[in-house]
């Protein structure tokens, strides 16, 4: 077989059918990474809405029975449901760190396993965080309900604690991601 047979038409029109082959290879290729920054955002965001949820039900409910009682609703529960946004955020964080990465094609092609990966686990440990230090806060608005206020700084640190499962799933996946001046030196 020649090489015209085995690579097809090698004129101009068969150069422009293999150069927009490989701008579609790129561009699925690049397309990984951000499917990534998809997947992250969305289970970031879940994860804060039902970790909210959770704790605004609670919050709902024990701002029912104060009121029934004849008492001044309680505003601490407002910190406690509100706590789980934060992982969102930290989400978006990673985000925009990624965003600088998928600017340059050829870092993201050769990046976009990476990318895809860190995605998908920022996105998971955000999501876990934010669901579970919305648990925390439910049960703690219903503590904080029960023992008339009592124990407040407890129920911060425990939200604290899985607060910081967030910050490090950030911290750590940021460091993950391959800085531009790195990898523009290793290519040819």
């Amino acid at each position: 077989m020649t090489a015209i047979t085995l690579f097809g038409d090698v004129s101009t029109n068969g150069i422009f059918n293999l150069l927009a082959q490989a701008e579609t290879t790129l561009t699925s290729w690049s397309a990984l990474g951000q499917i990534g920054v998809v997947i992250m955002l969305g289970l970031a965001a879940f994860g804060s809405s039902v970790g909210i949820g959770a704790a605004g039900q609670s919050a709902a409910g024990a701002w029912g029975k104060e009121g029934k009682a004849g008492k001044t609703l309680n505003f601490t529960y407002i910190i406690l449901l509100g706590m789980p946004i934060s992982q969102t955020l930290y989400a978006m964080i990673v985000m925009n760190k990624i965003g600088e990465v998928l600017k340059h094609p050829e870092i993201a092609v050769a990046s976009a396993g990476l990318l895809f990966g860190i995605g998908v686990a920022t996105g998971l440990g955000e999501m876990l965080s934010a669901w579970m230090q919305g648990l925390i806060g439910a049960a703690g608005i219903r503590s904080l309900s029960e023992s008339e206020g009592k124990g407040f700084a407890f129920l911060l640190i425990a939200m604290g604690i899985v607060e910081t499962v967030g910050i490090f799933t950030m911290v750590f996946l940021l460091g993950m991601i391959p800085k531009l001046t790195d990898v523009a030196a290793a290519m040819p």
